[in-house]
C-alpha cells in the first residue's frame, strides 16, 4: 500500500512539475489545491529532500525535483503508449466480433485548418460511424503525442517531428487578397512598395508581412488576432489582408476575393498528419485517417 502511495504522490508531483502552477496542476488533475499539496508535501518527506522551491509568487524545481520530474517524463510516456496498446488490442478484438468502429478518437488540430477541413471531415466520419466519439482539440499549440493522449495530430510545419509518422496532406502559401469592389475603388497594388497605399489588415503583434522581396512595414489597418475576421474585412471591402490559401481558396474560386502578389508569396509551407511510431493503428484510425486524406485538395491545387 506504501508502495502504491509514493507512485501516486509522484504522478501528482509530475503533473505540477510539468505545469510550475499547484493551481494549474490541481485543475487538470481533478482534485482540490489542498489536497495536491499535501501529498507533494508527503512525498518530499518520503524522499527526504525539498522537490519544489515555493514562493508566494511562484513555483521551482530543486535540482532533485528538476531529476525526477525528466524519469515521470519518461514514466509517463511509457504509461500512455501502453495504455494505447491495450485500448487497440480491446478494439481489435470487439471489431473482429461486431465488424463496426466505436470508441475515442482524440485529435489536435490548427484552427484554420480544422475550420476548412477538418470539421467537415469529422461531421461525415461520424456520420457513418455514429459509435465513435471524436474529441477535437484545436489551437495553435504543437502538442508531443508521446506524452499527451491524442491519437492523431495535424501541424503545420516544413520539418515534422522524427520521433513521429508523418503523412503530407497540403501545400500551401501565405497569399494576400481583397475584394473587387476595393480594388476598383483603391486601385490594384502590383508591388509590394505599393502595398503602402492601401488598407492592409495585419495579425495581431505583426507591424508587417514578411513577403518573398523581404519585410515589408504597413500602417493604417487593423490587427487582429482572429484569421476568420481578417478575412471578413476582405469580404467587407475594407482592406487587403494576408493569409494562408486554403483559408480563401472558395472565395478565390467565387470571385469573390481577387489574389495579388502572386510573385511575393515565398516558400509554401505543409500541414502534416502525424500520429505515434509505436502506436498499433486502430481500425477507426486508419479509416478517419484515409477519409482525412481523401477530402484533401489534388496536391498543387
Amino acid at each position: 500500500m506504501r508502495h502504491h502511495k509514493q507512485v501516486e504522490r509522484l504522478m501528482l508531483f509530475a503533473q505540477v512539475a510539468e505545469t510550475l502552477s499547484f493551481t494549474r496542476a490541481a485543475k487538470a488533475l481533478g482534485v482540490s489545491r489542498a489536497h495536491l499539496s499535501e501529498q507533494v508535501r508527503r512525498l518530499e518527506q518520503d524522499i527526504g529532500a525539498p522537490l519544489l522551491i515555493r514562493t508566494t509568487r511562484a513555483v521551482r524545481l530543486t535540482e532533485e525535483g528538476e531529476r525526477i520530474r525528466q524519469r515521470m517524463q519518461s514514466v509517463h510516456g511509457e504509461l500512455l503508449a501502453l495504455e494505447r496498446e491495450l485500448e487497440h488490442d480491446l478494439e481489435q478484438t470487439s471489431e473482429s466480433e461486431r465488424q463496426g468502429y466505436s470508441g475515442v478518437l482524440r485529435i489536435t488540430a490548427p484552427v484554420l485548418f480544422a475550420e476548412r477541413y477538418l470539421v467537415e471531415v469529422c461531421n461525415a466520419f461520424q456520420a457513418r460511424h455514429p459509435a465513435v466519439e471524436l474529441r477535437l482539440d484545436v489551437s495553435y499549440e504543437s502538442h508531443d503525442l508521446t506524452r499527451e493522449p491524442f491519437d492523431v495530430a495535424f501541424r503545420a510545419t516544413r520539418t515534422p517531428p522524427d520521433n513521429m509518422i508523418a503523412r503530407r496532406l497540403l501545400d500551401y502559401v501565405h497569399c494576400c487578397c481583397a475584394s473587387p469592389e476595393y480594388l476598383a475603388a483603391h486601385g490594384t497594388p502590383h508591388t509590394a512598395a505599393a502595398l503602402g497605399d492601401h488598407r492592409c489588415h495585419v495579425w495581431s503583434g505583426q507591424s508587417g508581412w514578411p513577403l518573398a522581396s523581404g519585410e515589408v512595414s504597413l500602417a493604417g489597418g487593423l490587427a487582429i488576432n482572429d484569421h476568420r475576421l481578417l478575412k471578413q474585412q476582405a469580404l467587407g471591402h475594407a482592406g487587403i489582408i494576408r493569409v494562408a490559401h486554403y483559408l480563401v481558396d472558395r472565395e478565390l474560386a467565387e470571385g469573390r476575393l481577387v489574389r495579388l502578389l502572386a510573385h511575393e508569396e515565398g516558400e509554401p509551407n505543409s500541414i502534416y498528419m502525424l500520429y505515434p511510431q509505436r502506436l498499433p493503428q486502430s481500425g477507426k484510425l486508419r479509416a478517419f485517417m484515409a477519409a482525412v486524406e481523401a477530402a484533401m485538395p489534388p496536391r498543387g491545387a
